[in-house]
């Protein structure tokens, strides 16, 4: 099969096509041909060598795809060859065929094609799973990152849906715009003092939960923009790895910090996540209460472009291989 390899760890001209032997699907595993892909900053970070696959999973990067059933393994009884499959992968992704627990395989959301659909799991689930962490509540006040990425984009839209009050960041007035469009009550331009904004926004409260990506860089003012019995949590270091954190900021607060990887996270989770989103998420992109993400397909010949596009600065939504 053709699958994207690394030649060595550095910038997307290191991403090519080569071939690859087939993967096998084994006890409780689907084969998936690959329709689409979806490209996360994970794969950015595991391009670089900064991100490696947990042990025994494929070297090809992927973390999401969309596609039909080509076999089943052993004991999987709930699936069928040709039935539509979107897929959350710890690896493996960029290629024509992908081996993946079933239990972390779900029906696309009705309506919706199969490339588009490549895109949606891994963000949906990474949301979710981090909201049910933390013990989220319908109606608090929340704070995400990049309000116009993959993650933010989706995060405004699911909160708002739940009845929670959203703040958001970004960088230009037209991506602050996208953000009140999305559901955003409060876009801050993050060059400007931001935590002191947020601060103004809820009156000095500050948010109960607040999902960052950008780690050590925002650490400081991310604690200090909680409010008491907050909870900041860490999903992305693209600001750095290591902050400084004022632990008495976080005891008069009576505050969280945690950091999650959902990659990393044992087969059960993965799979009560991947049913979360397939119950609680689809219906809302199916009703429209969640409009599907601005989308950009890239063939997956032209996987260094899509890299490219991600890491420019620009990008807003999300950006599909099509295989």
């Amino acid at each position: 099969m053709r699958a994207v390899v690394v030649t060595e760890p550095g910038g997307p001209e290191q991403l090519t096509i080569a071939e690859v032997p087939d993967p096998v699907a084994g006890p409780g595993e689907l084969l998936v041909r690959v329709v689409a892909a979806g490209v996360n900053r994970a794969d950015l970070l595991q391009r670089q060598g900064f991100y490696p696959p947990p042990q025994g999973i494929s070297d090809v990067i992927g973390l999401e795809v969309s596609g039909r059933v080509e076999a089943l393994g052993e004991g999987v009884t709930d699936w069928e060859v040709d039935d539509q499959v979107v897929a959350l992968l710890a690896g493996g992704g960029y290629a024509e065929l992908a081996v993946v627990p079933a239990g972390q395989c779900c029906r696309p959301p009705r309506g919706v094609d199969l490339v588009t659909s490549a895109g949606l799991l891994e963000v949906a689930a990474t949301v979710v799973s981090n909201l049910d962490r933390v013990g989220y509540v319908d109606g608090e006040t929340f704070l995400v990152h990049g309000g116009t990425g993959g993650i933010g984009a989706f995060a405004i839209q699911y909160v708002a849906a739940r009845g929670g009050r959203v703040l958001t960041t970004a960088g230009t007035a037209e991506k602050l715009e996208q953000c009140r469009a999305l559901g955003a009550s409060v876009a801050i331009d993050y060059h400007d003092d931001w935590s002191a904004a947020v601060k103004e926004a809820t009156d000095g409260r500050g948010v109960d939960v607040l999902l960052d990506v950008m780690g050590a860089k925002y650490l400081e003012a991310n604690v200090a923009s909680l409010a008491r019995n907050g909870r900041l949590i860490v999903i992305g270091m693209q600001g750095g790895r290591k902050g400084t954190l004022d632990l008495n900021a976080l005891l008069t607060k009576n505050a969280l910090v945690t950091a999650t990887s959902l990659r990393f996270s044992p087969l059960e989770r993965k799979a009560e996540v991947v049913a979360m989103v397939a119950r609680d998420v689809w219906p809302m992109y199916e009703s429209g209460r969640i409009t599907l993400p601005a989308e950009k397909r890239f063939a997956l010949n032209d996987v260094r472009s899509a890299h490219e596009w991600l890491e420019s600065g620009t990008a807003s939504g999300k950006a599909v291989l099509v295989v």
